[in-house]
C-alpha cells in the first residue's frame, strides 16, 4: 500500500528541477510515490524528468497548459498514498523530510498537519513559521482562522509547507480551482480550515521555497495577476453559506483588502490597461463591502493603506 502520494507541477523550471529530483531522491521510500505533472514545458523540464532515476516518480504530461490548480488537480486524481503532499517544481526538500512528515501525521491522527519552510531569495534563507505558536497538539482548524487584525493561519497559504489525510480528497476538499493560476491557495486552505475537522503545526523545517524566481509567474505583468480577485470573491461566496459567516466576514474582508493593497503597491508591473482594470476591480470590490465591516477592517490596516486606499480608490471608512 501507498502511505504517501508526492504531487508536484512543473512548467518550465528546467533551470530548477535538478535540485527537485535530487531533494526527492533523497526522501525515497518502496511506500512513497512522486506523481510529477508537466504542464506543457516549452523547456527541457520534462526531458529531465523521463531522465531522473528516481524510486517511485511517474511523469504525467498535460499537452497543453492549464496552470498550477489543474496540474495539481492531474496528480491528485493519480495519486494512490493515504497521505498527500505538495511540491512546486522550482523548490527542494532536505533528506528525511517526507518520512518526518508522515511520522507526524500518522502520529498526531489529525486531518492535515502543517509544518515551518525556508525562503531562499537568491543566496539569502530565512526559515518562516506558521502563525500558530502551539506545535505537536490537536487543534480546532476553524480556531486557527481568527483573530482578525493578526496572522493567523490562514495567512500560511502554503500547500507544499503541509501534509493532508487521503480522508479530506474524499470529502473534495483538496481539490484546486483550475481556472485559478494565481493565489489558488487561498480558497483552498479557507475551505480547508472551515471543514476539516483537525490539524496540528510541526517544526520540521523541510521545504527551501524559491522566492522571486526568473520567470516566476509572481514577477509577471499579465492578466492572471488579477485572478486574485476571483480567488477572493469565492472565498466570499463560500463563506457566505457557512453558519458562522459573520464571525470569519471581518478577517476574509480584512484579507482581500491586504492582497488589493499589495498589487496596488506593485501595479506599474502591469500594462496600462491592466493597472485601469487593477483599480476599477479593487474599487468596486471595497465599496461592495457593508460600510460598517469596511469601518470594522480598515482602521486596523495602518494608515499608509488607508491612505493608498482613498488617493487610489476614493474608498474612505
Amino acid at each position: 500500500m501507498t502511505t504517501l502520494s508526492v504531487v508536484v507541477p512543473v512548467r518550465d523550471v528546467e533551470r530548477y528541477v535538478p535540485d527537485l529530483l535530487r531533494g526527492l531522491a533523497r526522501n525515497t521510500r518502496p511506500d512513497f510515490e512522486f506523481l510529477v505533472v508537466d504542464d506543457a514545458s516549452l523547456d527541457r523540464t520534462a526531458e529531465l524528468v523521463a531522465e531522473a532515476e528516481v524510486p517511485g516518480l511517474r511523469m504525467i504530461r498535460h499537452p497543453a497548459a492549464l496552470g498550477p490548480g489543474a496540474a495539481r488537480n492531474t496528480g491528485l486524481a493519480e495519486a494512490s498514498g493515504r497521505y498527500l503532499t505538495y511540491l512546486d517544481g522550482d523548490d527542494w526538500i532536505r533528506p528525511g523530510y517526507l518520512a518526518e512528515l508522515v511520522d507526524a501525521i500518522s502520529g498526531l491522527g489529525c486531518d492535515f498537519v502543517m509544518s515551518d519552510h525556508v525562503r531562499v531569495t537568491g543566496r539569502h534563507r530565512q526559515p518562516r513559521r506558521p502563525p500558530e505558536g502551539r506545535l505537536w497538539e490537536v487543534l480546532d482548524p476553524r480556531a486557527a482562522i481568527l483573530p482578525v487584525s493578526q496572522p493567523s493561519m490562514v495567512d500560511y497559504p502554503y500547500s507544499w509547507a503541509g501534509i493532508y489525510h487521503r480522508r479530506l480528497a474524499d470529502r473534495g476538499l483538496l481539490r484546486f480551482v483550475p481556472e485559478l493560476h494565481t493565489a489558488e491557495d487561498r480558497p483552498w486552505f479557507w475551505r480547508l480550515y472551515r471543514q476539516a475537522s483537525s490539524y496540528a503545526v510541526v517544526p520540521l523545517r523541510g521545504v527551501f521555497y524559491r522566492r522571486h524566481r526568473q520567470g516566476a509567474l509572481t514577477r509577471i505583468g499579465d492578466a492572471r495577476q488579477l485572478h486574485f480577485f476571483d480567488a477572493f470573491d469565492l472565498v466570499l461566496a463560500e463563506l457566505s453559506a457557512d453558519p458562522e459567516a459573520e464571525r470569519f466576514a471581518a478577517k476574509a474582508v480584512r484579507n482581500y483588502f491586504a492582497m488589493i493593497g499589495y498589487h496596488l503597491t506593485r501595479r506599474d508591473r502591469l500594462s496600462p490597461l491592466l493597472r485601469v482594470e487593477l483599480v476599477d476591480r479593487a474599487r468596486a470590490t471595497m465599496l461592495s463591502v457593508p460600510p460598517e465591516l469596511r469601518a470594522e477592517v480598515l482602521p486596523a490596516m495602518g494608515v499608509y493603506r488607508q491612505e493608498l486606499f482613498e488617493e487610489l480608490l476614493g474608498v474612505r471608512i
